[in-house]
């Protein structure tokens, strides 16, 4: 029996391998790293030179503030294309916006971008911008970002091995914990105080792995320091982890209680009941590298101001999935569905996006 399409979200990788996997088009030898699970970017070969290239809608959730919904939609953009070790250096951009959307809007959103694009380096190169009927948020459109780099100077699962340390930053739920503090501050307040609040609410710019990645290869590629690195979206560390080790074709065993944790994060997933481990985390990044230079990303990112830890490491394939929790071991398991959307949407219903600020 064919598997059935998922009410909402990505499709399961069974769905991708029979549907999508077989039908790439036609075959091109410049293709140094093509579409695979737990692999953010694509990359081809132009002119000598790597080219990662990721493609995403462009989500602008207008109840963020202006301002923070086109933050959070650029960086989500770079942020996969810097997990090719790669930095960021071009946008292509198609704006499809609603009919509601005011000229300061727009003014504002597109002035974040390039205001965002300049910092990290990024040159729009061409797109389309227009508003139509049927078009809402926060799907407003889709967009390409492309990093440039030597062939010698991208990272993908394929130079994994066993052995390779897996170092995460930021920890887990850092998207989770983030939209939920733009969203809901009025109801964070009230059950854990203003202070608490006003942190939860800087957390929402740490979801991004832009300066993780940049940093953590700065100490060195493939045999000489990384070797693959995944961003921690939807199913968060524990979905990141499975998809990393997959895509290596590799085990895992890693130790729960080395993971760094963000202060706010714990209190913010018992509240609203959520598993922070397996909720979606943009602005977590899950690093391997091979083992004589996993201490000086570490220190790295530290001077950065980015926390990290070397979590465990990568194993040979038929040691599995592992996960320590308490000294005992258990299988590690791709959550598959991501806690946090249901508990969104049921404290939508309590506390309405209304409750935030539109900056």
């Amino acid at each position: 029996m064919k598997s059935k399409l998922p009410e909402i979200g990505k499709i399961s990788p069974e769905i991708f391998n029979e549907l999508i996997y077989p039908r790439l088009g036609a075959k091109n030898r410049n293709i140094l790293v093509g579409p695979q699970h737990g692999v953010d970017v694509g990359i081809i070969e132009i002119g000598g030179q790597a080219v990662a290239l990721t493609a995403d809608p462009v989500f602008i959730v207008p109840e963020y503030g202006w301002e923070r919904a086109a933050w959070f939609a650029i960086h989500i953009l770079a942020s996969d294309a810097s997990t090719s070790g790669l930095p960021p250096r071009y946008l292509a951009i198609d704006l499809n916006l609603p009919l509601g959307i005011t000229k300061k809007s727009l003014e504002i959103v597109w002035q974040t971008i390039h205001r965002e694009c300049r910092k990290m380096g990024i040159a729009v190169i061409t797109g389309h911008t227009a508003r139509y009927d049927n078009c809402n948020y926060p799907f407003v459109g889709g967009a390409v970002v492309m990093s440039v780099g030597g062939k010698d100077k991208y990272v993908t699962p394929k130079f994994a091995r066993a052995g390779d340390q897996i170092i995460i930053t930021k920890g887990p739920a850092i998207e989770a914990s983030g939209i939920f503090a733009a969203m809901l501050p009025r109801l964070l307040e009230q059950e854990f105080g203003a202070g608490f609040r006003k942190q939860a609410e800087s957390i929402f710019y740490q979801m991004t792995v832009v300066k993780d990645a940049m940093t953590a290869v700065s100490v060195g590629v493939r045999n000489n320091g990384v070797t693959s690195m995944h961003d921690a979206t939807e199913c968060g560390i524990w979905g990141g982890l499975y998809e990393l080790a997959q895509a290596s074709g590799l085990g895992v065993r890693v130790e729960k209680e080395a993971i760094v944790l963000e202060k706010c994060v714990p209190e913010i997933c018992g509240y609203f009941g959520i598993d922070p481990y397996a909720s979606i985390s943009e602005g977590t990044l899950i690093i391997s590298c091979r083992k004589h230079k996993a201490g000086r990303v570490v220190q790295a990112l530290k001077k950065k101001g980015i926390r990290s830890s070397i979590v465990g490491e990568l194993v040979p394939r038929r040691w599995g999935m592992v996960l320590v929790e308490g000294g005992k071991e258990r299988e590690l398991k791709h959550p598959i569905v991501d806690p946090f959307w249901k508990a969104f949407y049921q404290a939508l219903n309590v506390a309405p996006p209304s409750s935030s600020k539109k900056k």
